[in-house]
């Protein structure tokens, strides 16, 4: 099966390539049932990163599951992979059968509220060569997703990712967009958001 195939998909082109957003990938359901186990069963951490030789708390807890040679290393960080967690790795098969991409780690993160966030970045780095395509389910509160072009940071686009969403940015955004979670003075509950990756 190819993801564009999918009733649900809305491709959104981009400039260098396309993004496809499933905004009820998951049921309502399984979402909650995915969520509250995620919840109790991930070990959470609040990693320090290096933004220009300084270091600070991430504003968010994290944690880092895959096949034991895929190690991942980002802002200053090195992330050893924990074992897959059976409810990682069944959406982890999901995903790989509904887009015909390999994925063989995840980054699990927890925003526990409005004051939580992840600044402009693109997932650029050398251990997932080029062009690699992400994955990214939210699960939780809904909170808003914005991109901009990496040669004129006017050109933005902005969703809002509900519980049980999906997005997968395709070959070529990492390259030409950066993405982030903005900050909210709105009182929101927590998300997790779970972002597959090819590790090499």
């Amino acid at each position: 099966m190819n993801i564009n195939e999918i009733p649900s998909a809305q491709v959104i082109p981009l400039a260098g390539g396309q993004l496809y957003f499933l905004p009820e990938w998951l049921d309502s359901a399984s979402a909650d049932e995915l969520y509250t186990q995620l919840l109790q069963v991930v070990g959470w951490r609040q990693d320090v990163i290096k933004i220009y030789g300084k270091e600070h708390p991430l504003p968010r807890l994290q944690a880092w599951y895959g096949d034991s040679q895929c190690s991942y290393r980002y802002s200053g960080m090195t992330l050893s992979p924990q074992p897959w967690l059976p409810e990682l790795k069944g959406i982890r098969n999901q995903l790989q059968e509904q887009t015909a991409q390999r994925f063989n780690a995840v980054l699990v993160n927890l925003y526990r509220d409005g004051r939580d966030s992840n600044g402009w970045h693109a997932d650029n780095e050398p251990e997932l060569g080029e062009r690699p395509v992400i994955a990214s389910i939210s699960l939780g509160e809904t909170r808003r997703f914005r991109l901009r072009s990496v040669d004129d940071k006017t050109k933005t686009l902005t969703l809002d990712l509900p519980h049980g969403s999906l997005i997968l940015m395709g070959a070529g955004i990492q390259e030409h967009w950066q993405h982030q979670i903005t900050k909210t003075a709105r009182k929101v509950g927590p998300r997790i958001n779970l972002t597959y990756r090819q590790v090499y």
